[in-house]
């Protein structure tokens, strides 16, 4: 366990459009299971149990889910399960929670994690917890490292110093934080072997946020602090009425990349991490049979490779198809070439233009 001023703040406002037609606005991807039992939200309070009890979890979400998520986590106060009044990034998120946990225990250090991450060795996971959280109970902030295994031009990365080795278990200083890069460039990066991927997990003391969030954003933290300490009678009402007038920004521009000095790093070792960002994240976690199909319905096959496919009890015969993404629910279906994944959310965006809510 860890100690009694420690406390997970997991962030569950996203849609996660690029898993339609299955995510929804009101069954959102985190609260999907998109692979294995449980869902993405209950795995990640699964995970963190050895290190951060339930009643020390707070989740910030949208209106939308916070009801789904409610009855998904029993044993996480429903209080500390809140619904953000307008979505405004990380930044703001962060602040609040930063505001809640210090009006309600001033020494509190917390660690920010994403609600629809998967981890594969939760103990190993755990142990890379503990040295963030003993950096942020000196005042540093901590973000976690995952080494990169491949030139991906999606995320960004965290650079190490030079000779850096992953899994040391230690807190490294943080060279500079870079934007996705380029193809060429992330190659570059996987060679040099000192460039790892921004997890997207943070760990710092609610003092330390807020105070970088005067220094840096003056305007969301002025906001914020008008906030009456958490369970005073007026506080949903003003939240309400401060929340949406925050800054739409993210916290790795507001706080990280400001405040470079007093950041460290560590540097992971292998836990199979994977932010499953779209159907052919999934595709690549489930078993595949002899033509690298993966499905999780009865499959009739004959000439076809590759495919993946989710269409609950029904059989799916392929003829002669490959590498597809193929997602049945009752009112809607996707097919889409699996190279294609990351454009699914655009064909949201067209429903949205045009409308078309019944199936958002």
């Amino acid at each position: 366990m860890s100690g009694p001023n420690h406390y997970g703040l997991i962030l569950a406002g996203g849609r996660g459009t690029r898993f339609w037609p299955r995510s929804r606005k009101r069954h959102a991807k985190q609260v999907l299971n998109v692979h294995g039992e449980r869902t993405l939200i209950q795995a990640t309070v699964d995970r963190l149990a050895p290190l951060i009890p339930a009643e020390r979890i707070w989740i910030l979400t949208n209106e939308f889910v916070r009801d789904e998520i409610v009855r998904q986590l029993p044993d996480v106060p429903p209080n500390q399960i809140i619904a953000e009044p307008a979505q405004r990034n990380t930044a703001p998120a962060i602040a609040l929670a930063a505001h809640i946990l210090h009006s309600i225990d001033p020494t509190a250090v917390f660690g920010v994690f994403p609600s629809d991450h998967i981890i594969g060795d939760d103990l190993t996971y755990i142990e890379h917890l503990r040295p963030a959280f003993a950096a942020a109970e000196l005042g540093k902030i901590a973000v976690l490292g995952i080494k990169a295994r491949w030139p991906e031009t999606g995320y960004g990365y965290i650079e190490f110093p030079e000779g850096t080795e992953a899994g040391r278990l230690e807190t490294l200083p943080i060279a500079r934080f870079v934007e996705k890069p380029v193809a060429h460039i992330a190659q570059a990066y996987l060679e040099a072997g000192r460039y790892f991927w921004n997890a997207g997990m943070f760990f710092w003391s609610a003092e330390t946020v807020l105070n970088a969030m005067r220094k840096h954003q003056p305007k969301t933290a002025a906001l914020i602090s008008s906030l009456p300490p958490f369970g005073n009678a007026d506080f949903a009402g003003k939240l309400t009425e401060v929340f949406p007038l925050c800054e739409n920004i993210s916290v790795d521009f507001a706080i990280l990349e400001k405040s470079q000095d007093s950041v460290v790093g560590v540097a992971c070792g292998e836990f199979g991490w994977n932010d499953v960002g779209s159907w052919n994240a999934v595709y690549e976690l489930i078993p595949f049979d002899e033509h690298s199909n993966a499905s999780r319905s009865e499959l009739l096959l004959r000439d076809s490779t590759g495919n993946y496919v989710d269409a609950g009890g029904k059989l799916v015969a392929l003829l002669g198809v490959k590498d597809l993404i193929i997602v049945d629910t009752p009112d809607a279906l996707l097919v889409a070439d699996r190279s294609r994944a990351q454009e699914v959310g655009d064909l949201v965006k067209r429903l949205e233009a045009a409308n078309r809510h019944e199936f958002l």
